[in-house]
């Protein structure tokens, strides 16, 4: 695996199904997946999801990383696991679809401070396996765009929408045109009805792996018993 990521990703279930067949990648099984034909879409829905198939359906909570020299997935993995042991599970009322910008994401309800606590530990306690960014990385994060605040972060934590910039969400789509929102709306509210899970609990973290061609595939579970 070239790099690393914690992530949230559904327990095995209705709701696993479902958005692995959405994005058309099960990121479980490192196979790809029959996307639906849901009637009425502005475009096939292999082109809607192009850019988020890859990653698999997830949330974040420590953005991807190179390891560190001296450290090792083994290592890695160790760390993710006692870190989960210590940390509590997350009970949130649900989940929302949302517009984010131009794509759409299923967001958490309720008070989101308990979840981002977790991520803030997460990304903290984890951060001596990353490897700093390079200067190439740093230049597709366009740091002239980010706030001052987002700037640091980006330079403490190898990512800008950490700490008090984090907000969770699990992506559904690329980009979409404004006339497209509509009409995808309904066609994912159809395709997840009664699967999104109503209170929306986080009870694992998810290692997650990068492999070269670029795909990310889940390599572990740890549960939260903290």
């Amino acid at each position: 695996m070239k790099r690393f990521a914690v992530y949230y990703a559904p327990d095995p279930g209705a709701f696993a199904d479902r958005s692995a067949s959405w994005l058309g990648w099960d990121a479980a099984t490192g196979m790809p997946c029959p996307q639906p034909t849901p009637p009425g879409l502005p475009r096939p829905l292999a082109d809607l999801t192009a850019e988020p198939r890859k990653y698999g359906f997830h949330g974040t909570i420590k953005p991807p990383f190179r390891l560190a020299p001296g450290t090792s997935p083994d290592r890695l993995a160790a760390a993710v696991e006692a870190l989960a042991a210590r940390l509590a599970p997350v009970t949130l009322p649900g989940l929302a679809l949302t517009r984010l910008g131009r794509f759409l994401a299923l967001c958490p309800t309720g008070d989101t401070a308990p979840l981002e606590h977790l991520a803030a530990e997460v990304v903290r306690r984890l951060d001596t396996h990353r490897a700093a960014l390079t200067e190439a990385e740093i230049a597709r994060r366009r740091p002239e765009r980010l706030t001052p605040r987002q700037r640091a972060l980006l330079d403490s934590y190898g990512y800008p929408f950490v700490m008090e910039e984090f907000r969770f969400h699990l992506t559904l789509t690329g980009p979409l045109d404004p006339w497209e929102i509509a009409p995808t709306e309904a066609a994912i509210a159809a395709h997840f009805a009664a699967t999104i899970p109503q209170p929306f609990q986080i009870k694992t973290l998810c290692l997650f792996g990068e492999a070269q061609d670029g795909t990310f595939h889940l390599l572990h579970r740890y549960a939260l018993t903290g």
